[in-house]
This record gives C-alpha cells, structure tokens and sequence, in this order.
C-alpha cells in the first residue's frame, strides 16, 4: 500500500496521463481481438491491404484531405521519417525550428553528408521560433513540441518552390488545421491515435510526391527502407515496404473510426481543448503551480506542462501519484525542471483530467 492514500473518490476513472505510448480505450482492445484472425496473415492478400485501404481513407476523412494529397504510410516511426526526409525530400538545404528535443532531432537528421548544412533557428524551452525566409527548399517545424508543450501553427510558408513539413506525431488527430497550409504532415500513431509506435503516416501534397519523385530519379543514394517513392508506390498499393505490424493498424483503425463518428477533427480539438484549459485554469490560479509555456497562444491542447514552486516537490508528486494508479506524469526527462507533463490526448477523459488536479492538490497538501 502506497504510503499516502488518494482517496477514492478523488481518483480518475483512468489513471494514465503518459505522453506517448498513450491510453489506449478498451474498445480499441476490442476491436482488435474481434479482428485477431488477420493476426499473422500476408500484409499482400487482400484481408490486410483492405485494412490499409479503411486506415487511408479515415484519416483522409479526418483530415479532410485536399485534392491531389494522398495519405501515405511506411515502416518505422517518426525518427525512421527523419532520416528518409533527408534522403528523398530534402533536395539540397532546410531550415528548421527548434523549440524541443524533437524539432531538433530532426535538423541533425538534416545535416546529412549529401545535403548543405541545415539552418536551425532555436527557441528556449517554453517558446517557440518562427519562420525566416532563407535559400532552402524545405521548411520543417513540429506542430507540438512533446518535450516542452509548446505549440505551433500549421501555415504554410510563401516561398516559392519550398515544401513545408510539419512533424505532427504527438498533434495529429487531436489539434485542427487546414491540411493545404502543410506538403507533408506527418506523424506516428502512438499519441491521439492510442496505437502502437513502428509506422509512420503522412499527408502528402502534388508538390511533395513530385518532388519525391524528382529525387528518386536524380541518382541519388538512397536505401530502400529511407525511400520515400517506396513508400507512395506501397500506399498506392493499400501496403507497406516491408511487414508491419499488423495490431498497430487495427488499434489505429479503432481510434479513427471513434473520432470521425464522434465528429472528426473539430470535436477532437474541442475535446483536447477543454482537458488542457482545466489545467492551465488551475495552473494559473494555484499558489505552487504555474504553466510552463509563458504565452498562452503557444500552450499545446494535447501536451500541457505545469512547473511547480520551488517548495514543492515535482517528483515527489508523481511518485505518488504512480503509487496509486495515476501514471507517467513526470516531465521530459532531459528538461530537468521542477514540472509535470501530463497528455491531455483525444482518448483522454476530460473528467480524469479534473480528477487528476484534484489528486494532485491532495498530494500536495499531505505529502
């Protein structure tokens, strides 16, 4: 028994608030022992491409998909997206926006031997940087920084012959936007898509496949794995280069079809919204706990950070808060502030997030 006791009623129906992996619903678990006979079937018979197909055509759904796009997906996960976008996207130089650990995992993958040294314009943890026009042909930042909680918009840049990339792993699904204002809006499914990691998805414009193209036939190196044509001619083909994981797709599956009959994007984002303001509100309102990221158009709707008096033990907090079922609230760990990092994802019950402040007060009060 944890040495402070959370009282029942205080307690959140469900107790996980991780980042990534994220809660999965039980009707996701559901629908994947309903569909367990494609477990261990070809990803090449029509059984599993139907799969991919509904996966495709959802999210084009959810994302209101423009003309020409395409929803395109490949094996591994974002970081495995890094890498291909610096040999299939990136054409001879881009720019990149850090403002956390991931915008910035991304420019070192941009630094590649092939390609000009990337710009990289930073931010301190807690903002964000904005776009300066430069000699580059790829513009990249992250809608969510799942680092930090900061939040950026998705616009697209007026620069001509320029993609703009958006990495939306931990946004997509659960934050609104206008798909046309991105070329490729990419992300993995283990955040409001309460799936497994080992993919990654993205929306693709004309001007993005064209450009994927181009390069594919430039001569340049590229492995197999990393090459995004790959990708697009498998996604054409309802299938991935190499085996994927098949319980992925169908808890992916789930989630979609939970948000567009729910009333896709738009009810997402109101969802997300109204759990992220109830902490920022109380944040903003308590004597030991304030909100991390200063600017409120920048606070995120679906990673939300609160840092904590110097009198009040962030760690202690989410250790016991752990103890009694509430779990993975602890920050980024390379951050290393006196904070707690809680998703406040699509999946996630705005009413555990109000018993989440709840349990936290409480703790704090009798530690």
């Amino acid at each position: 028994m944890p040495s402070l006791v959370i009282p029942s009623d205080l307690l959140p129906a469900d107790g996980r608030f991780g980042c990534g992996p994220s809660k999965v619903r039980q009707e996701q678990v559901d629908h994947l022992v309903a569909q367990s006979a494609l477990l261990g079937t070809s990803h090449r018979q029509a059984p599993v491409k139907d799969l991919v197909g509904r996966v495709r055509a959802g999210l084009g759904e959810l994302f209101r998909l423009p003309d020409g796009y395409e929803v395109v997906l490949g094996n591994g996960g974002s970081t495995a997206f890094w890498d291909a976008a610096a040999y299939s996207l990136i054409e001879r130089r881009s720019e990149h926006l850090t403002f956390g650990e991931f915008g910035a995992k991304f420019a070192q993958a941009a630094a590649a031997p092939h390609l000009e040294a990337p710009r990289v314009i930073s931010a301190p943890a807690g903002s964000r940087a904005d776009v300066e026009l430069d000699d580059v042909d790829v513009y990249a930042w992250p809608q969510n920084e799942t680092s930090t909680g900061v939040m950026a918009p998705v616009t697209r840049v007026d620069a001509p012959g320029a993609l703009t990339v958006i990495d939306a792993t931990s946004a997509a699904g659960g934050i609104d936007f206008d798909a046309s204002q991105a070329d490729v809006y990419y992300f993995a499914p283990q955040k409001n898509f309460a799936s497994d990691g080992g993919l990654w998805l993205a929306l693709f414009s004309p001007a993005a496949i064209e450009r994927v193209f181009s390069i594919a036939g430039s001569g340049r190196y590229i492995p197999e794995f990393l090459s995004l044509k790959n990708a697009i001619d498998n996604s054409r083909l309802e299938q991935t280069l190499n085996t994927p994981a098949l319980s992925t797709l169908l808890l992916l599956e789930a989630q979609v079809d939970w948000i567009n009959g729910n009333g896709g994007l738009a009810w997402a984002d109101s969802r997300t919204s109204e759990s992220s303001s109830a902490l920022y509100d109380w944040a903003s309102g308590s004597s030991f706990a304030t909100p991390f990221v200063a600017d409120p158009a920048s606070r995120s709707k679906v990673v939300v950070t609160i840092d904590f008096d110097e009198s009040v033990d962030a760690a202690a907090v989410a250790s016991a808060l752990r103890a009694n079922g509430i779990v993975d609230t602890e920050p980024y760990r390379k951050l290393g502030r006196n904070q707690l990092r809680v998703a406040t994802f699509v999946a996630i019950d705005p009413a555990d997030v109000r018993a989440l402040i709840a349990s936290i007060e409480y703790v704090v009060e009798n530690l």
